[in-house]
């Protein structure tokens, strides 16, 4: 394939062109939130959008493939938000799936645009250029890790392909691989659909970005509803007849398998980036500023191929989630679009549902407070979702970590049945506010049988956390 380069005039709009060009590179959350927003404020007459989507659906929810694959979502096109058509009819933005982008010359100002469908190559200049790669999952580099039957779940292809599997080759063993959101909402959902799964990490328990106390109630939960755990084991290779895996090999045993999900994260998908020489941080995000500027000219960024701030430790940080990903996506198309937004941050929180338990955090775990310097306190409450009396009412637990001195919130975490995790977002604003755990248990929250003790299980949490804080001060003043 041959792609004509451009002229090397190319860098900006010529005498009497009638619109900037922005080019859009990757079709889902960041990018058609960025395209979307710069449309608001631009015209066409005066700014033509382009997006490049290698897969082939745009603006869509990849957090719903689980729901996908359990059932509980009937088919894809009920997670898909707008299609490439609706952008086209109803905003004027050229979305092209199956078109990937890759190369980007910004001497040229243009990308090497790849059809996929047609096996043809071409350039398209550029003014003004959004990178929205997103992220890859993780895949070991180890025998038979590219068979067929082994998948990662990071985009709609992905779930579609893991939901033909189920339907078309009815598959009766599945191991998943890595013990993080996604690979354990996965197990539930292979459970749900009939599926005999384990789960193997390296890891002593699932759900690392928790402490150990808490991750051990997931770990309880997963094993409730029949998923064997092999935790502390680390993976070896595939075994594979023909071209299709049929056992996972672990240091301690061989696990049969006709459906293996990759469940060990995900990294910011950001070779392209790279390659053009548009700068990478620590985490392997692309640096951006508070605006979504990055270090070149007239290139922006937004989504999970960025590197991002993390509020609480001032760390830099890479975490893929759509919130993030439309938040960022928002920020660079206002200001392509003429106005002013910035994205200050994230303070890491997640909120999950594994089998029967819900599952949420904020902020720094133990280690990780440990790691940024802070030296902590952390306590844990049990209590219930509603007024004990209340029919309904379900325990949960509710950890928080605190600094030591100063009795600031560094983080939180929730364990639950129905109604426990949504509590998470309270403590994230406290967190986001850098309030201590004594302002706290001030805070006005609502309460009825149905919905809390009179004393919520935040509040709990936040007085036993002051109490510890003070107890310390007259010990060790």
């Amino acid at each position: 394939m041959a792609a004509e380069r451009p002229a090397d005039h190319a860098a900006g709009p010529a005498a009497g062109r009638a619109a900037e060009r922005l080019v859009v590179v990757g079709g889902d959350a960041g990018g058609m939130s960025a395209a979307s927003q710069a449309r608001r404020r631009r015209d066409p007459s005066d700014l033509r959008i382009t997006v490049f989507e290698r897969g082939g659906h745009t603006s869509y929810s990849a957090c719903g493939i689980p729901y996908l694959t359990g059932g509980q979502v009937e088919s894809a096109e009920d997670l898909i938000v707008r299609t490439p058509e609706e952008f086209r009819s109803k905003q004027d933005i050229d979305a092209r799936i199956e078109h990937e982008v890759v190369e980007i010359d910004l001497d040229r100002r243009a990308v090497r645009v790849r059809d996929l469908a047609a096996r043809a190559e071409r350039w398209e200049g550029f003014d003004q250029l959004i990178v929205a790669t997103g992220a890859v999952p993780r895949r070991p580099r180890l025998p038979g890790a590219d068979a067929q039957g082994v998948y990662g779940v990071q985009v709609l292809d992905d779930g579609i392909a893991i939901r033909r599997a189920l339907d078309e080759d009815a598959p009766r063993r599945a191991v998943v691989v890595g013990g993080g959101y996604i690979g354990l909402e996965m197990a539930e959902a292979l459970v749900h659909r009939g599926l005999e799964v384990s789960l193997v990490d390296a890891a002593p328990q699932p759900m690392k970005t928790l402490d150990p106390d808490m991750g051990a109630l997931v770990a309880d939960a997963l094993r409730s509803v029949g998923v064997t755990l092999y935790l502390g084991e680390r993976l070896e290779a595939f075994e594979t007849s023909g071209d299709r895996v049929d056992a996972v090999v672990t240091e301690a045993r061989t696990l049969p398998a006709d459906l293996v999900i990759l469940g060990m994260g995900v990294r910011p998908n950001t070779e392209l980036a790279q390659a053009a020489g548009i700068e990478t941080g620590v985490t392997g995000g692309i640096v951006t500023d508070r605006r979504m500027r990055t270090r070149s000219e007239g290139v922006w960024a937004a989504g999970d191929c960025v590197e991002t701030r993390h509020l609480v430790s001032g760390a830099p940080v890479a975490i893929a989630l759509g919130t993030h990903a439309n938040k960022q996506g928002r920020v660079a198309g206002v200001n392509i679009g003429g106005g002013y937004a910035t994205f200050p941050g994230v303070v890491g929180t997640a909120v999950s549902k594994i089998c029967h338990v819900e599952v949420a955090r904020t902020g720094l775990n133990e280690a990780e407070a440990e790691a940024a310097g802070f030296e902590t306190h952390s306590v844990v409450v049990e209590s219930t979702t509603r007024a004990g009396y209340y029919p309904g009412a379900v325990p949960m637990k509710t950890k928080l970590i605190v600094e030591q001195r100063s009795g600031r919130l560094l983080g939180a975490q929730i364990v639950g049945e129905e109604g426990a995790a949504k509590r998470i977002d309270g403590l994230a604003i406290a967190l986001w506010n850098r309030m201590t755990v004594e302002q706290m248990t001030g805070l006005d929250l609502g309460y009825a049988p149905p919905f809390s003790p009179v004393w919520d299980p935040v509040l709990i949490a936040a007085r036993k956390a002051a109490e510890r804080v003070e107890s310390a001060m007259h010990t060790n003043p």
